[in-house]
């Protein structure tokens, strides 16, 4: 049996998450360009890159940069992206890249993180960024915050995009955000379901990860316009450190 993230990262997730744009991206890469302190031409691995957005961003910065990803769709949407070019598109799965390493940072956005049910498969993921960054090389894992996604989460929510409706619902259990995805076609009335799945890590438990797989964390984000992570308040868990 297939997992959900070997399902849901295909053509329809294009659908759904239509709403993140490279213009957002470019403004979180302008932060992040701030956060590593890279010179031009540094080398930087974008793991899971998705759709290119980061990636793409990150080249136009001036870096040599390789994105990762598991699913053939949006590696397909990545390379049809002008400028896709300047990047070398990889697909793999993230516990074991087919690269030697030697790259000044790595970067894991969008909450890439979480999807495996051991966590000792996430910390493979985070062997796996100590063993691609130089020594200093810098990384940043940009995850949600469990206390934010738990206060705020919206059990219930549909939508229209084109010929697709889209109902989402959300829920927290055993320990996960949980969200189920419909997509139902205005033709036909022929429903597409998907089912993804995030580990809801606190920030204690991920440093532990983070300094299990022999990485240092640095310092905590709560987004990316702001400079300190509240535990109650912010957003996002934006992990930022370097291999020693």
């Amino acid at each position: 049996m297939s997992e959900w993230y070997e399902e849901s990262f295909g053509e329809d997730y294009l659908i759904v998450y239509k709403h993140r744009d490279f213009g957002g991206a470019r403004r979180e890469v302008e932060q992040m360009i701030g956060w590593l302190n890279l010179p031009s031409g540094a080398k930087v691995l974008d793991l899971c890159c998705g759709m290119g957005r980061h990636s793409l961003a990150l080249a136009e910065a001036g870096y040599e940069v390789t994105g990762v990803d598991l699913s053939e769709a949006l590696l397909r949407e990545a390379r049809s992206q002008n400028g896709a070019e300047q990047v070398t598109w990889i697909h793999s799965d993230m516990r074991e890249l087919p690269l030697a390493g030697g790259f000044d940072a790595v970067v894991n956005l969008f909450t890439s993180f979480g999807y495996f049910e051991e966590d000792k498969d996430q910390v493979k993921v985070l062997r796996e960024i100590y063993r691609m960054l130089k020594p200093e090389g810098k990384f940043i894992i940009d995850f949600l915050n469990p206390a934010h996604v738990i206060r705020h989460l919206v059990p219930h929510s549909t939508r229209e995009d084109g010929e697709n409706l889209i109902d989402e619902s959300r829920r927290i259990k055993d320990g996960y955000v949980m969200k189920d995805i419909i997509l139902t076609s205005k033709i036909d009335g022929t429903p597409r379901l998907y089912h993804e799945r995030v580990k809801l890590y606190p920030r204690e438990k991920f440093q532990e990860m983070i300094a299990e797989a022999g990485l240092q964390l640095k310092e905590v984000h709560g987004g990316y316009e702001e400079e300190s992570y509240d535990a109650e308040n912010s957003r996002r868990m934006i992990f930022c450190g370097a291999r020693p």
